[in-house]
């Protein structure tokens, strides 16, 4: 099944969804959110549900989750002043990294679709370590087949 077959996604698919308002920077010349800051919506996702539901201390866990792959794929415009909606589910969990999966969505629906790679790594050495249990168990939550 090539991925113009595949079903569009729905909000429902996905275990978390959280709302994010657009800024008026985020508006490219074109009149549309810039490709780039969907990279940041994502961001504050994964690292919203990881700081509440995981107890991550971005200031000082030990263990910190850095991105070593992500993509995007462009679906439909958005625009300032839209409120979006993020949903964020996973897809894989390894002993030290994590495959995410996010929607953004708009009132008229699937705006972009990504993934995000996680490789959890000491602070200081930046050495790959074991998933934290409190956030092993938080990111179980978002888990689908």
């Amino acid at each position: 099944m090539s991925d113009d077959d595949k079903p569009a996604l729905a909000e429902s698919d996905f275990r978390y969804v959280l709302t994010i308002p657009t800024r008026w920077i985020d508006n490219d010349v074109y009149g549309h959110i810039n490709n780039v800051v969907y990279y940041a919506y994502f961001d504050t996702v994964i690292n919203r549900w990881l700081i509440d539901e995981g107890g991550l201390d971005i200031h000082k866990s030990d263990a910190i989750g850095v991105c070593v792959e992500s993509q995007c794929r462009y679906l439909r415009a958005a625009a300032f002043p839209d409120e979006l909606r993020a949903g964020l589910r996973v897809t894989k969990i390894g002993r030290t990294s994590v495959v995410y999966e996010i929607g953004i969505f708009e009132r008229g629906g699937l705006c972009a679709t990504g993934s995000f790679v996680h490789v959890f790594v000491e602070r200081g050495s930046r050495a790959p370590t074991p998933i934290p249990t409190p956030i092993r168990h938080a990111l179980e939550r978002l888990l689908v087949s």
